[in-house]
C-alpha cells in the first residue's frame, strides 16, 4: 500500500472510530440552541471536539504504546488507575449510547421492537469486529467510513442550500455563555477520552501490519489525525448551521435526535430517514467497535498478552454495552454528566503535556499540573452530586467555576510556574 493510500484509510478510520452517537446528535442541538450566536458555538465545540482529540492522536504518534503511556510520568500507580476509570467509563457510557441511538433513529422509526432487542443484535455484531482484531483498520476505513461521509455530505450540503431562505433566530447571550456552551458540549462527545481509546488501537492496528521506522508511523498518525480531524471540523460546523437555521421550525422541547430526524426530512425528504438511518447505524457502530477494542486491548496487555483476557474483556463490554444501550438516549447522556466532569479535564491536560517536547514535559510538570487540575475539577464534579447551593462559596471564589472550568486557570499557572522553577533550577549550560 502506497504512503498516501496508507495515510487516507488510516485517516477515515480514525474519522469513523471517533465519529459516533454524540458526534451526529450534539451539533444540530447547538445550533438550534444558540440560533445567530452559531458560529463561536462552533469554536467552542471544536476546542473539546476537534483540537483536543486530534492533539490526543498526535500524543499517540510520539508515544506508540498504550494509554497507560501517556500517564505513568506522574506515577506508574496513577496511570494504572486512570486507565481503568477511562475504559471503565467508555464501556459504560459512550459505547453503549451508540446502540442507544442507533434504536430511537435507525429502528425504532420502522420495527416496534425493543430497545434491548436492538443492543442485542447490535452489540453481538460489535464481538463479531472486535474478535476479528486485525482486520479493523482495513474494514472501517477502506469500507464503513466512505458511506458514512457521502451520507453526511449530502445532508449537509441540501441542508445548507435549502437553508438559504430561512431566517436564524437572534439568541440574546453573553459570547462568554455560548463559548462555554461549546466546550462543555463537546465533552459529551467523548472524542477527548476517544483520542486516549482509539489513538491506542490505531497504533496496535498499524504494529501489527507495519513493520517500518518509529518515525515514519508518527508521520502517519500525525497526518492521519490531523486530516481527520479537519474532516470533523467541517462536519460540525456543516450540522450546527443546520439546526440554527432549521430551529425556527422546532419547539422548545424537541430532543436532540429528534432535531436531526428533521434536518434529514427538510434536506432529503421522505428519503431522509433511511439515509439518516444508515448513516447513524454506521457512525455508532464503527465507534462502538472501536471503544471495545481498545478496552480489551489494554487489558490483554495487563496480562502479558492473553488472548483469553482480550476475550473475556471483549464479551464483557458488550454485555454491559446491551444492558445500558437498551436506556433512552437522554438517560445516557444525564448519567454520563458526573463521570465527565471528573475525568475530562485531566484527560484533557494529559494530551497537551504529552505533546510538549520531551526536554520541557517533565515528571514534576506532570504531577504538579495533574494534581491541580483533579483538585480545581472536584466541584464540577460535585454539581451533580450534591445540591449546587452547597458549593457556592467555593464556586464564587474559583475564576470560571460557574462555568464548570474552574481547573483550567489553577493548572495553567501552575503548569507556568513550574516551567519557571525548573528553567532556574536546570544547570547552566544544559
Amino acid at each position: 500500500m502506497s504512503g498516501t493510500k496508507k495515510i487516507l484509510v488510516t485517516s477515515f478510520a480514525l474519522f469513523s472510530l471517533f465519529f459516533g452517537a454524540g458526534n451526529l446528535i450534539l451539533p444540530p442541538f447547538l445550533g438550534f440552541a444558540t440560533g445567530n450566536n452559531w458560529p463561536l458555538v462552533v469554536l467552542g465545540f471544536a476546542i473539546t471536539a476537534v483540537l483536543i482529540p486530534i492533539l490526543g492522536i498526535i500524543a499517540h504518534a510520539r508515544v506508540q504504546g498504550t494509554m497507560y503511556d501517556l500517564g505513568k510520568k506522574v506515577s506508574p500507580i496513577f496511570s494504572s488507575i486512570y486507565c481503568i476509570i477511562v475504559y471503565a467509563i467508555s464501556i459504560t457510557i459512550p459505547s453503549p449510547r451508540t446502540a442507544s441511538v442507533t434504536h430511537e433513529m435507525a429502528i425504532n422509526p420502522y420495527f416496534e421492537s425493543s430497545s434491548l432487542l436492538t443492543s442485542s443484535i447490535y452489540f453481538a455484531l460489535v464481538l463479531l469486529f472486535v474478535m476479528n482484531r486485525s482486520k479493523i483498520l482495513d474494514i472501517i476505513g477502506k469500507f464503513l467510513t466512505p458511506f458514512i461521509i457521502i451520507i453526511l455530505s449530502i445532508i449537509i450540503v441540501l441542508g445548507i442550500v435549502n437553508a438559504s431562505t430561512l431566517t436564524i433566530v437572534d439568541q440574546s447571550t453573553s459570547n462568554l455563555d455560548v463559548l462555554t456552551t461549546g466546550i462543555l458540549e463537546g465533552y459529551q462527545t467523548f472524542d477527548a477520552i476517544g483520542a486516549v481509546v482509539v489513538g491506542a488501537v490505531i497504533v496496535i492496528s498499524i504494529n501489527l501490519k507495519d513493520s517500518s521506522s518509529f518515525e515514519n508511523k508518527r508521520e502517519l498518525i500525525t497526518k492521519a489525525g490531523i486530516i481527520a480531524g479537519l474532516g470533523l471540523l467541517i462536519i460540525y460546523t456543516g450540522l450546527i448551521y443546520c439546526g440554527a437555521t432549521f430551529g425556527q421550525n422546532f419547539s422548545e422541547e424537541i430532543t436532540r435526535t429528534e432535531i436531526l430526524t428533521q434536518i434529514s426530512k427538510n434536506t432529503l425528504g421522505a428519503i431522509g430517514n433511511s439515509f439518516l438511518s444508515v448513516l447513524v447505524a454506521l457512525a455508532c457502530f464503527t465507534t462502538a467497535v472501536g471503544i471495545v477494542t481498545g478496552t480489551s486491548d489494554y487489558f490483554r496487555k495487563l496480562f502479558d498478552d492473553s488472548q483469553l483476557a482480550y476475550t473475556i474483556t471483549a464479551i464483557c463490554g458488550c454485555i454491559i454495552g446491551v444492558i445500558i444501550g437498551s436506556y433512552n438516549v437522554e438517560f445516557i447522556i444525564d448519567f454520563a454528566l458526573p463521570a465527565l466532569m471528573f475525568i475530562y479535564p485531566i484527560t484533557i491536560v494529559l494530551i497537551f503535556l504529552n505533546v510538549l517536547p520531551q526536554k520541557i514535559g517533565s515528571p514534576l510538570l506532570f504531577k504538579a499540573v495533574v494534581l491541580t487540575t483533579f483538585l480545581f475539577s472536584i466541584p464540577d464534579f460535585l454539581k451533580f452530586v450534591i445540591p449546587p447551593e452547597n458549593l457556592t462559596n467555593v464556586i464564587e471564589i474559583i475564576p470560571l467555576a460557574n462555568y464548570s472550568l474552574g481547573w483550567v486557570l489553577p493548572a495553567f499557572t501552575v503548569f507556568i510556574a513550574v516551567l519557571i522553577i525548573e528553567k532556574y533550577r536546570r544547570p547552566i549550560g544544559s
